[in-house]
């Protein structure tokens, strides 16, 4: 294939940039902003180790002498600590470059396992049918009539019940993960189970059937790839929440340890501090919760938009 033709992998470029969504993507500023304020953020989380100016978790390198700092631009402020200290003498926005990384890491994962246990479910559930799904329908509707929060918490409470005590801060951030990921695997076995009703009735799945592929086979290579659209938005919208319920389980005090905090645990420090003048170790984490989970969700928006053929 030529270059000229715009066949094979060499004008795949140049698809991608006529594309239906890149098209929609550069009509949007809102979704521009958003897309690189998220990219900036994950980019800051995941080279922290280069870009902070000091290393929060490296308690021999913190100095109590430095704690409670204002910003730079404070009269007290120090130009070491361009948003301040906190309580310990860390670098609030080191801080916040690594607290991102450890609530980045636990949102991905979590819509990763929750993705994964609910795609397989809403597979099984919506091409098997009959007791099957019954059962599996019956238990996401048990589980929907409790707020995501509180089955987090349960299945939290539930995993350092069992655990030994030595072990809780080392695996506090796979606890999160299992328990975030199995509050929210309900809307992806929803979802998936009425797409994949729809296509299983259609030809090409009947065919598939008739020349003898096993069940397994046909969900995964025929019905699977026609219902990821929805998958990617709810995903993208769970990245949010997951973000959201790791920074409240944090700040309850269920999450990551202090002494490794993540933006939940930074801003549940800052809050003792609040009302005794230091609000910027509350402000600034609070700050970046928000622009993160904000620009996210901006992205799933317009994401959901993008994918409805309805609004194209």
């Amino acid at each position: 294939m030529s270059a000229e033709s715009g066949t094979g992998w060499v004008g795949w470029p140049r698809r991608a940039f006529d594309s239906d969504m890149a098209y929609s993507f550069r009509r949007s500023p809102v979704t521009m902003v958003a897309a690189a304020v998220t990219l900036v953020m994950i980019v800051g989380a995941t080279f922290a180790g280069w870009i902070a100016p000091q290393n929060p978790y490296d308690l021999a390198s913190l100095d109590l002498f430095d704690a409670f700092t204002p910003p730079a631009w404070h009269e007290d402020g120090s130009a070491r600590f361009l948003l301040g200290s906190d309580d310990q003498g860390r670098d609030v926005l080191s801080a916040i470059l690594y607290g991102s990384r450890i609530s980045l890491l636990v949102g991905f994962s979590s819509v990763l396992l929750a993705a994964s246990i609910g795609v397989t479910l809403g597979l099984i559930s919506g091409y098997v049918g009959g007791a099957v799904d019954a059962v599996i329908m019956r238990v996401a509707d048990v589980q929907l009539s409790f707020p995501a929060i509180l089955v987090a918490l349960l299945i939290d409470g539930v995993a350092r019940g069992v655990l030994p005590r030595e072990t809780h801060d080392e695996l506090a951030i796979p606890v999160l993960i299992l328990a975030i990921g199995l509050a929210g695997w309900v809307n992806y076995a929803r979802t998936v189970r009425g797409s994949t009703m729809v296509e299983a009735s259609k030809e090409y799945v009947q065919a598939a059937r008739l020349v003898g592929i096993s069940a397994p086979l046909i969900m995964l290579r025929h019905v699977l790839p026609n219902v990821m659209g929805p998958v990617l938005v709810i995903a993208t919208i769970h990245l949010a929440v997951a973000v959201v319920t790791e920074a409240t389980l944090s700040f309850l005090g269920v999450g990551v340890s202090p002494t490794r905090p993540s933006l939940g645990t930074l801003i549940r420090v800052g809050n003792d501090f609040l009302f005794s003048g230091e609000w910027w170790m509350t402000i600034f984490p609070g700050l970046a919760l928000v622009l993160l989970v904000l620009s996210v969700n901006l992205l799933g928006d317009w994401l959901r938009d993008a994918l409805n053929p309805k609004l194209q």
